[in-house]
């Protein structure tokens, strides 16, 4: 069945191309949709662009093909483009509180007027107590937990999480996950997430695109219809283990793929 929030979607990338000044193609007819409040994985080897098609989502670079379009013009702002990066990226010099007021200072919010939204971004991910701590006294997690709270506090529609916890212990990993998706429950927003873990789009997504590499390009797409919210249940369950094995087989084709 077709998605309805895909009939007019937050953004579609139109076979979009990116060629890098080396020469090298990222990204050869990327047509992607991305439906309202969807929570999207793109899932592929090292090298398949999908972190340069989600750079090009967030205007941190131009297709050299094709086009990105936001049918609703007001979507597109960069207030409303939230962006999680590989590692936290944190300001070792910064509080917790000026990390994550960063954006809004960018924006000329005065410190005093933004302290609500990054008291309250804050809070959102489970951080209280800690606005006045440095990075250098907060684990991996929670450093992590800091980086969300910073693409989260211009309260985007738009959350792009590239790879976020991949060098997080499981048992890290495991929590954030359930962190990040309860959020995306109740803040209405749409995500696109990048991964290598199966098993981590699996537990997070409502649908997975699978990328193949050189160039990168959509080989497959999987919806996810699991309700939510999703917990340990879930993932011990057979039908999360079957959409595993289905998501794994996709992505093992995909690393076979010949160049387009």
């Amino acid at each position: 069945m077709a998605d309805p929030r895909l009939a007019r979607p937050l953004v579609r990338l139109d076979k979009v191309d990116k060629r890098f000044a080396s020469g090298v193609l990222a990204l050869a007819g990327l047509d992607l949709a991305i439906g309202q409040h969807e929570f999207l994985t793109l899932l592929g080897p090292s090298g398949c662009g999908k972190s340069t098609a989600l750079r090009l989502i967030a205007g941190l670079g131009d297709p050299t093909g094709g086009r990105i379009e936001w049918p609703d013009p007001e979507a597109h702002t960069r207030r409303d483009i939230g962006f999680v990066f590989q590692e936290p990226t944190l300001m070792p010099w910064a509080t917790v509180f000026d990390n994550v007021y960063l954006p809004l200072r960018l924006q000329r919010v005065g410190r005093k007027q933004a302290e609500r939204d990054v008291t309250a971004a804050i809070a959102m991910v489970g951080l209280e107590g800690f606005a006045r701590a440095y990075p250098r006294e907060l684990s991996g997690g929670m450093k992590m937990r800091v980086s969300i709270a910073r693409a989260l506090v211009t309260r985007p529609r738009l959350l792009l999480m590239d790879e976020p916890f991949a060098a997080l212990d499981e048992i890290t990993r495991f929590k954030l996950n359930n962190d990040v998706m309860e959020l995306w429950r109740s803040q209405s927003w749409t995500v696109v997430f990048v991964t290598h873990s199966v098993f981590e789009s699996v537990y997070l997504s409502s649908r997975i695109v699978v990328m193949a590499p050189r160039p990168g390009r959509i080989v497959a797409e999987h919806r996810i219809d699991a309700a939510y919210p999703r917990d340990e249940e879930f993932r011990t369950s057979t039908v999360y283990n079957e959409y595993c094995r289905t998501i794994s087989r996709s992505l093992a084709r995909a690393m076979q793929e010949q160049p387009a």
